[in-house]
C-alpha cells in the first residue's frame, strides 16, 4: 500500500464532522421553524388578528406540508445531486420563512407554512442518504447520529426560545432572522459538504417494491409505534405532569436534555450493536411510560423518570433511519420518504389518541398505559432477528 493510498484509507475512517454537523443544522432549522410558533402563540394571535387556536394551525399546516409532499418531492429529484436538492430545500425554507415574516394576510401565513414543512420534507427524505454516503459502511449509523443531533434540541429549545424572543421582539423578526439563518446555513452547505450523485436514470424502483423488501415494512411499523407512543406522552405532558408537582418547563428541559444526551450515547455504539441498542432503547422508555402512570411518586422521582424517557427516545429517528437505510440499501431516500410521511403521521396520531383518551373521562395515567401499550408492540415487532439481525452492522 503506497502513502497515499494509507493516508486516504485513514481519511474514510474518520468522520467528516464539518459535512455531518452541516447537515445536522439543516435538520435543526427544519424542525426548529415548525415548532417556534408554538411558543409565540399569544403574539400570533394578536398580530394576526385571530384566535389562539386559529394561531396554532401554523404548527398544523407545516406537519402537514410534510407528511402529503415527502413521498412525491423525494420521488421528483430522486436523479439531482443531493448537494443541490439539499440547498434548495433550505432555500425553500428561506423563502416560506420570510413569506411568514412579511405577509400581511393570516391565510398568506397558512399557504407559507405549507410549502415550508413541503421543504422540510425533501430535507428529511435526503438527510440519511446524505449522511451514510458521506463515509464507509462501518460508521453510516455513528455519521446518521451525528446528523440526528440537531432535532432533540431543535425540540427542546424551539418552544421556549420561541415564548423568550416573543417576549423581547416582534414576532415577525423571529421568522426574518430564521431566514437569515438558512442563508448562513445554506453557505456553509455549499463551502463544506461534499456532493453526491442522485440515481442514475432508469435506476428506479417502484415504491411499493421497496417498501416491499425484506425488513423494511417491519421498521416501518416499529417507527410508527414509537413515535406514536411518544406523542400521546409529549403532546399531553402538562396533564401528566399536573398531579405530580413537576413543572411543565422543567420537565420539557429535562427531556431535551436527556435526549440529546441519548443520541450521543447513541452515535457510540450504534455501529457495533444496533438491534440492541434498539431494544434497550425501547426498555427504557417502557419503563418510562409505565412509570409515568403513578404520578403520586412525586416531582423528583418523575423527573427521573422524564430523563429516563428522554434517553431512550433520543436517539430513536437515528435508529431506526439506521436500520431502514440498512434493509434499503441503494433506495434509501425513497424509503427514507416513507419515513419521513410515517413519522409525521405518528406525530398527529399520537395527538389524536391522547386527545380521544381524554375526552372519555380517563385520567392522566390512561395516557401513560397507552404509550406503554405501544412500546411493547414496538418491542414485539423489533425482537425478531430478521429485523434487526445482532453483531456489528457492517458485518
Amino acid at each position: 500500500m503506497t502513502v497515499a493510498e494509507t493516508v486516504d484509507t485513514r481519511a474514510a475512517a474518520r468522520l467528516p464532522w464539518t459535512a455531518l454537523l452541516a447537515l445536522a443544522a439543516a435538520g435543526f432549522l427544519a424542525i426548529f421553524t415548525e415548532t417556534i410558533p408554538a411558543g409565540l402563540l399569544p403574539q400570533l394571535a394578536e398580530g394576526l388578528g385571530v384566535s389562539t387556536s386559529a394561531a396554532g394551525q401554523l404548527v398544523t399546516l407545516y406537519a402537514a406540508g410534510s407528511v402529503l409532499a415527502a413521498i412525491p418531492l423525494v420521488a421528483a429529484v430522486r436523479r439531482i445531486s443531493r448537494k443541490k436538492v439539499l440547498l434548495a430545500a433550505v432555500g425553500g425554507l428561506f423563502v416560506f420563512n420570510t413569506v411568514t415574516a412579511l405577509a400581511p394576510w393570516y391565510p398568506l401565513i397558512l399557504v407559507a407554512r405549507f410549502i415550508a414543512g413541503a421543504a422540510a420534507a425533501l430535507i428529511w427524505g435526503v438527510l440519511a442518504g446524505y449522511a451514510r454516503r458521506l463515509v464507509v459502511p462501518a460508521l453510516q449509523g455513528r455519521a446518521l447520529a451525528v446528523t440526528g443531533i440537531g432535532q432533540p434540541i431543535a425540540l427542546a429549545a424551539g418552544v421556549p426560545l420561541g415564548a423568550l424572543a416573543g417576549s423581547l421582539v416582534d414576532w415577525r423578526w423571529v421568522f426574518a432572522a430564521i431566514s437569515a439563518a438558512a442563508v448562513l446555513l445554506a453557505v456553509w452547505i455549499a463551502v463544506s459538504v461534499p456532493d453526491v450523485p442522485g440515481l442514475a436514470a432508469g435506476a428506479r424502483t417502484p415504491l411499493r417494491r421497496v417498501v416491499m423488501l425484506p425488513g423494511i415494512c417491519a421498521v416501518l411499523g416499529a417507527a410508527l409505534l414509537w413515535v406514536l407512543a411518544h406523542n400521546v406522552l409529549y403532546t399531553y405532558i402538562a396533564p401528566l405532569l399536573a398531579p405530580t408537582g413537576l413543572r411543565v418547563d422543567i420537565g420539557l428541559a429535562i427531556f431535551g436534555l436527556a435526549s440529546f444526551i441519548g443520541i450521543t450515547l447513541t452515535g457510540v455504539v450504534i455501529d457495533r450493536a444496533l438491534r440492541a441498542t434498539v431494544l434497550a432503547a425501547l426498555g427504557l422508555m417502557g419503563a418510562a411510560s409505565a412509570a409515568l402512570a403513578w404520578p403520586a411518586s412525586g416531582a423528583v422521582i418523575v423527573a427521573v423518570v422524564i430523563a429516563v424517557w428522554g434517553l431512550g427516545f433520543g436517539g430513536a429517528p437515528a435508529l431506526l433511519q439506521t436500520a431502514l437505510a440498512d434493509r434499503a440499501g441503494e433506495h434509501t431516500d425513497a424509503a427514507q420518504s416513507v419515513f419521513v410521511t410515517v413519522f409525521n403521521a405518528a406525530v398527529a396520531g399520537g395527538g389524536l389518541i391522547g386527545g380521544a383518551i381524554l375526552l372519555t373521562g380517563a385520567t392522566a395515567p390512561a395516557l401513560a398505559w397507552t404509550a406503554f401499550g405501544l412500546v411493547i408492540a414496538a418491542l414485539v415487532v423489533t425482537a425478531s432477528r430478521r429485523t434487526l439481525p445482532p453483531g456489528r452492522r457492517s458485518d
